[in-house]
């Protein structure tokens, strides 16, 4: 690859890259140990490319000769077809290149992504030990919680079809029950279905089952799930949490809200019925006929159905946090525990399906919602386009397992934010291209934007996307944070805050913070919450902001960012990580244990490093330490 076609700006900020010197002791060139770390962690996560021969400094990116570049290619392949090295080989020919850039010869490696039954792919004969993925500070050993979680994702079995043993019709709400019962029959009044008792309409539909090999017969997952008591559900699932929040503004809480508080069945059928009408209420409905009867639905509300099904549908109901559904005057919201099980670009493209709970979306097939296989996604962004609103976010959080998908209300230009641009900048707006215009238009919006987010808003080249961000940036009309992947871009003076980047405020909620104890009927305040009484929140949120603004800083950074949050007060490591915006586990291992052993933190409960209260305080040091 030359020099001349490679554009390594673009690559860094629309795709993961991970650059490595890989000189070796010899300076010559050699597939460095921290490279099968990398491979692991692409292939876990979204994939993305490693550069052999380049180096980041302070003034750039630094390339470097790698005379034996042969070998260290043929290295690579002795090695990924080594399975004692790694578990799997995911390259092909063409994912490996010779690149040579001012004449310097280095190697650009294409990591795919691996697929579900492909994941993990591992370093060595271990998954427990051997496993990584990419989060903001780069590479990270899988924790083991998270390995067995890619472990069960590989079968093909659907996840609700588990027999649940000791559990039976008793269990069941029998109001939810006969409602669905009654809304199949309507739909469906000649189907042979009806002619079924209640237990074998309940096996017809997936919610019973009966073991062929053992004879062992019962509920399933999907039939407790969908037409449980609420107690019953919380027995065999204790982290299971549905909520419907419905909010004002992103800063405010919550003025409308439905969770599992036993004032309800709390079972999947009610809780899709009461948060479709909530999320429904106030749609306008055009006067619209079909034939001669008026039609009380619109694309609107084809997928807000199809977003909600899916979201229930899709959730990996053995994960650590709730299904949220939140509703907004500019946006609706969707969370739901697990990653996808196909890759992004495929599942939008649609035409393909691999439904986590296969029982589950048939029982809501059965009565006319959700649609068929592989088409759910197209529909909702065919319908969000047909109104001229933004495309739709859906983004994978590895970290936290979960999957967030966001409908905003908002044109793709807004006449409002163009007469604000317009009257602030004047006419160096007008004098803008099309995709600053669109850049400048996404960050007003949405806070910020990055490579990623304007390529689905815009079919330009990767490379004018960023030859607009970086001219944005010169022209002082964005400011940008980050770096590679990680670059942001906002508008001079209006930072994001903690929570609010690409226009998800308020969505995605540390799942720490709202599980449900399995003996209890409320949800625990989270963090916020707990503090929200505390004059001293808006200021630990503004020392936080260097860290918990941008997906990417450095250890320097990081460590001065928590020695000042915890400087004569103890936080707890849910504390920090909703401050910081990182995952407790990259905080634990690569900062806080550090920290503690180099004596610059202390624990509140030396004696029992594991106290579910455990809190962290800054060591006072004397002048002379100092």
């Amino acid at each position: 690859m030359s020099g001349d076609f490679f554009d390594l700006e673009a690559l860094q900020e629309g795709f993961d890259v991970e650059l490595k010197t890989a000189l070796g002791k010899n300076k010559v060139g050699e597939v460095p140990g921290s490279f099968w770390e990398t491979y692991s962690a692409m292939a876990n996560t979204e994939g993305g490319f490693i550069i052999l021969g380049a180096e980041e400094t302070d003034n750039g990116v630094i390339f470097h000769d790698l005379p034996d570049h042969q070998k260290v290619i043929q290295d690579i392949w002795n090695s990924l077809n080594n399975p004692n090295k790694v578990s799997v080989n995911l390259l092909q020919n063409r994912d490996i290149e010779l690149m040579s850039i001012d004449g310097k010869n280095g190697i650009l490696v294409r990591v795919p992504q691996a697929s579900r039954k492909q994941r993990p792919v591992y370093i060595g004969q271990n998954p427990l030990t051997g496993t990584y993925r990419r989060n903001n500070e780069g590479d990270y050993r899988c924790p083991p919680d998270l390995v067995k979680q890619m472990l069960g994702e590989q079968a093909n079995d659907t996840r609700d079809a588990v027999i649940l043993e000791h559990y039976g019709f008793d269990d069941l709400d029998a109001e939810s029950f006969r409602i669905y019962h009654r809304q199949f029959s309507i739909r469906k009044p000649d189907h042979p279905f009806n002619e079924c008792d209640d237990r074998e309409f309940l096996r017809q539909i997936g919610g019973w089952a009966r073991d062929r090999q053992t004879g062992k017969e019962g509920l399933t997952l999907a039939g407790l799930l969908m037409f449980g008591k609420f107690r019953s559900i919380l027995d065999a699932v204790p982290t299971y949490i549905v909520d419907y929040q419905e909010r004002e503004a992103p800063d405010n809480r919550w003025i409308d809200r439905v969770t599992i508080d036993g004032s309800w069945s709390g079972n999947l059928y009610d809780f899709y019925r009461i948060a479709m009408k909530r999320l429904t209420t106030d749609l306008k409905v055009p006067f619209q006929l079909k034939g001669d009867e008026r039609v009380e639905e619109t694309p609107v509300h084809e997928a807000l159905r199809e977003a909600l099904v899916n979201t229930l549908i899709h959730a990996d109901y053995s994960g650590n946090c709730s299904i949220l559904v939140v509703k907004r005057p500019d946006l609706f919201g969707f969370r739901n525990p697990g990653l996808m099980r196909l890759p992004k670009a495929e599942a939008i493209k649609g035409g393909v399906s691999d439904c986590r709970n296969r029982n589950l979306q048939k029982m809501f097939q059965l009565i006319g919602l959700g649609e068929q296989a592989g088409s759910g996604f197209p529909k909702i962004y065919r319908n969000w386009k047909l109104q001229h609103w933004r495309e739709p976010v859906l983004e994978e959080r590895y970290e936290s397992n979960q999957t967030v998908f966001i409908l905003k209300m908002i044109s793709l230009v807004p006449e409002g934010a163009i007469k604000e641009l317009k009257t602030e900048l004047g006419a160096s707006f007008s004098d803008l291209g099309e995709v600053e215009q669109l850049a400048l238009v996404t960050a007003h919006c949405e806070g910020c934007v990055n490579h990623g987010r304007l390529k689905e808003v815009t079919k330009e080249h990767p490379h004018d996307i960023t030859v607009a961000l970086h001219g944005l940036v010169e022209k002082g009309l964005l400011m940008s944070e980050g770096s590679g992947r990680s670059t942001f871009y906002y508008r001079p003076g209006r930072h994001p805050m903690e929570g609010e980047m690409f226009g998800a405020p308020g969505i995605c909620s540390k799942p720490s913070s709202e599980h449900l104890p399995g003996s209890s009927e409320h949800l625990p305040e989270s963090f916020e919450h707990l503090i929200a009484s505390s004059e001293h929140l808006d200021t630990l949120r503004e020392i936080a902001r260097p860290v918990g603004s941008v997906r990417k800083a450095s250890r320097k950074v990081v460590e001065a960012t928590i020695l000042r949050l915890c400087e004569g007060r103890y936080l707890t490591l849910d504390d920090l990580a909703d401050l910081l915006n990182r995952s407790k586990d990259s905080l634990r291992n690569h900062y806080i244990n550090p920290m503690l052993e180099d004596g610059r933190i202390e624990a509140k409960y030396k004696n029992v490093p594991t106290h579910p209260l455990q809190g962290y305080r800054t060591v006072a040091r004397t002048e002379s330490e100092e």
